[in-house]
């Protein structure tokens, strides 16, 4: 396992759409390990291939220390009309977060490291974490979920943050 630099934003990576897995192989359960590794030292809870510049569509999470899960393509399938409100943020925008309303359950499908199809129902905190790294996954970096003034407010904070 390797950390791995991670982008910064306005990174345009961050805003591309990435690739599908096709290959199924040890370099794949290499690059979900070295995902691992990085967003645990960023810290996070949850990162995608192309927050290190990879533009492959992987997602790994870990809402609770131990519990690591790994999503390959995934995709989600329903959204429910109601929504709730999380608190969210960015391995590559450290420092920063902000109250973003989304759908409060979800249900997605995805495949495994050895390619293996799973279905998966979600809310709360898990919902949210799904939307937001699959947004990531379609070249949506979670400040546009935000209105137009807290979108220049959290960037305002966060180049006070990088100046120092």
């Amino acid at each position: 396992m390797a950390i791995r630099p991670i982008l910064r934003f306005p990174d345009p990576r961050l805003r591309a759409v990435a690739e599908p897995v096709e290959r199924f192989d040890a370099d794949l359960r290499q690059l979900a390990a070295d995902l691992l590794e990085t967003m645990r030292a960023a810290p996070g809870v949850g990162i995608t291939a192309p927050h290190i510049g990879v533009s492959l569509r992987l997602v790994v999470l870990e809402l609770t220390p131990g519990d690591v899960r790994t999503y390959v393509n995934p995709q989600i399938l329903w959204a429910s009309p109601d929504t709730a409100r999380a608190t969210e943020g960015s391995v590559s925008m450290p420092g920063v977060t902000e109250e973003v309303e989304r759908p409060a359950k979800v249900r997605l499908s995805w495949r495994d490291l050895d390619g293996g199809a799973h279905e998966e129902e979600a809310e709360g905190f898990l919902a949210t974490c799904h939307q937001h790294e699959i947004d990531q996954l379609d070249g949506l970096f979670w400040l546009q979920r935000l209105s137009r003034l807290k979108r220049e407010r959290v960037i305002a904070r966060y180049g006070k943050l990088e100046r120092g």
